[in-house]
């Protein structure tokens, strides 16, 4: 795992040396108890040296190629692992102004912020910009879409996250303002937590955020130490 411990009264989760391959978005519900108990002996290692190290011991993972999708569902897409299991919804794909131009294979199968794939295109009346995800009526089984990368509905101000879990704290009572991640691999996003409840907060950021999504984690940091983190529950919208 590319994550770092660092051992004091309190355990804290730091991000492993290698930025690209850091995992600590993923450990945020960890406890410091965890952190404490466990090894992370390539988190002070960058991934080349790792495969050097890898090849001057003669193991078969030296030339292994980087898994670039889900590791865990193998060489199929993901499409197909997901139809695999879960039953499809057919639906209408719906505009911001109201307009059905199109119908989705399901829900499921597409994310915020998502341009390819849509099967949108060659609308009279249109225009050239491409199509974006920028909701989901789960209610209505419909698929919103705008046109443009610089659409308001693709951005947020902030969010609010709740089920959350702290490695090395207890509950937030104060305005922190630090860093945060709404997906992994995500630059790190200066904001401001303001704590709701012991369960709740919202998170305000200094800039509006494109494809923030509800269900994904919200992982927070100060500086390399990875506080903890949280469910996005829903996003704020830029205003026009």
């Amino acid at each position: 795992m590319y994550v770092e411990p660092v051992m004091m009264k309190m355990q804290k989760l730091l991000r492993g040396l290698d930025a690209n391959k850091d995992q600590s978005y993923f450990l945020y519900t960890l406890s410091h108890k965890q952190v404490g108990q466990s090894l992370f002996p390539v988190g002070k290692i960058e991934k080349p040296i790792v495969r050097a190290i890898a090849e001057d011991l003669g193991l078969i993972t030296a030339k292994k190629k980087d898994s670039t999708g889900i590791c865990f569902i193998g060489e199929r897409k993901f499409k197909d692992f997901l139809a695999r299991y879960l039953p499809a919804q057919p639906g209408n794909i719906r505009t911001v102004d109201d307009e059905i131009i199109g119908r989705h294979d399901g829900l499921m199968y597409h994310t915020l912020g998502q341009r390819k794939g849509l099967g949108i295109g060659g609308l009279k009346n249109a225009g050239d910009e491409a199509w974006y995800v920028v909701d989901k009526d789960v209610e209505n089984n419909e698929l919103i879409v705008a046109q443009g990368h610089d659409h308001p509905r693709l951005f947020s101000k902030g969010l609010i996250a709740s089920q959350l879990h702290w490695v090395d704290r207890e509950p937030i009572r104060e305005s922190l303002r630090c860093t945060v991640k709404t997906r992994y691999r995500q630059q790190d996003i200066p904001c401001v937590i303001e704590p709701i409840d012991d369960e709740t907060i919202r998170v305000i950021f200094d800039e509006p955020q494109s494809a923030v999504t509800p269900g994904q984690s919200a992982v927070f940091y100060l500086g390399e130490v990875c506080l903890g983190g949280g469910i996005i529950r829903r996003k704020n919208i830029k205003q026009r």
